[in-house]
């Protein structure tokens, strides 16, 4: 069992970034950080109060007798415990990308079924100083430098990540204490991965403090936040629903009006089913961006936006004409 200061900590954590939570549902996957979470909740939590679920993503032979060791070790804890897999298979240029996205699909409708009231996973502050580090060197702005947040609705569920505030070695000291069983994913060590890579990096270079990483991904957050939240009061001030759309962009930084397009690019293109071509909220924009405020029109995933003054018409695209 972990040390009596390990749990107190651990279940002030939670309170912070699942407050009210009754049943809190877990996302072990037989790794050291997600056995300690289970044993952290176990210890913390009433009793009934914890449920496990283990993805199977079926890409690889051991998984299947990993998520059956932590299927006995939740039985001889006493907590109920469910082996999830995908319907098919996951294929495709980025397979840990597909691989997340069906995890997170199965676990929202798992913990949903059993009425849990968040989900938690094993994320701590060495995860979120690599994913830091990884987006800053693309280039990415306040959203992506957020990295893995504290609090999130995924897949249409609440996530929760009580152990951002820890250090990897910490957890590892915490599951040889506990005599937690665990394994350890080949798939980490593999350089071909770019986290592999950047973790190296990180362990290379004492002066990128990890803790000192993820607290200003957690300053960015909030400031990610602030953004969303005046985002939200200025389409509801300057968007008018007419046909076409239109907004009032006058005196707004670019930040804002980068994030204004962001949304009138969205709901245009529900709003006229447009699905071709693809449309992602991290696309660049930037180029229509510069068009626009060079008093041009442009176009993009299918959308069409008219400087007009100080204000932006936002329509679907005429189609193109073909030679």
């Amino acid at each position: 069992m972990p040390s009596p200061a390990a749990i107190d900590r651990f279940r002030a954590d939670l309170a912070r970034v699942a407050p009210g939570t009754g049943r809190l549902a877990l996302a072990v996957s037989g790794g050291p950080d997600s056995m300690v979470l289970l044993a952290l909740a176990h210890a913390a939590l009433p009793a009934g109060g914890v449920i496990a679920a283990t993805v199977d993503h079926r890409l690889r032979p051991a998984a299947a007798e990993e998520a059956a060791m932590v299927a006995r070790h939740c039985a001889a804890l006493g907590v109920p415990h469910t082996i999830l897999a995908p319907s098919g298979p996951i294929a495709g240029a980025s397979i840990q990308a597909l691989a997340r996205e069906a995890r997170y699909a199965l676990l929202a409708d798992w913990a949903r079924e059993h009425r849990a009231d968040a989900l938690a996973t094993a994320h701590h502050a060495d995860d979120q100083a690599e994913t830091f580090v990884m987006r800053a060197a693309r280039g990415s702005g306040v959203a992506g430098l957020s990295g893995v947040r504290a609090r999130a609705v995924i897949a249409g569920f609440p996530v929760a990540r009580p152990l951002l505030g820890w250090r990897r070695a910490e957890l590892r000291a915490i599951a040889a204490a506990a005599a937690a069983p665990f394994v350890d994913d080949p798939s980490n060590a593999d350089p071909r991965h770019d986290r592999t890579r950047f973790r190296a990096l990180l362990a290379a270079t004492p002066a990128l403090d990890p803790l000192a990483l993820a607290r200003s991904a957690a300053a960015l957050a909030e400031a990610e936040e602030a953004l969303a939240w005046n985002v939200e009061r200025l389409w509801a001030e300057r968007a008018r629903d007419d046909s076409p759309l239109t907004l009032d962009v006058a005196g707004l930084p670019r930040e804002l009006r980068r994030r204004l397009a962001r949304r009138a690019i969205a709901e245009t293109r529900a709003r006229h089913a447009v699905t071709a071509p693809p449309w992602s909220e991290a696309a660049n924009i930037e180029p229509l961006l510069d068009s626009l405020e060079a008093g041009a029109r442009a176009t993009q995933a299918g959308v069409m936006l008219t400087p007009r003054g100080d204000s932006w018409t936002v329509a679907k695209a005429p189609p193109r004409r073909s030679h």
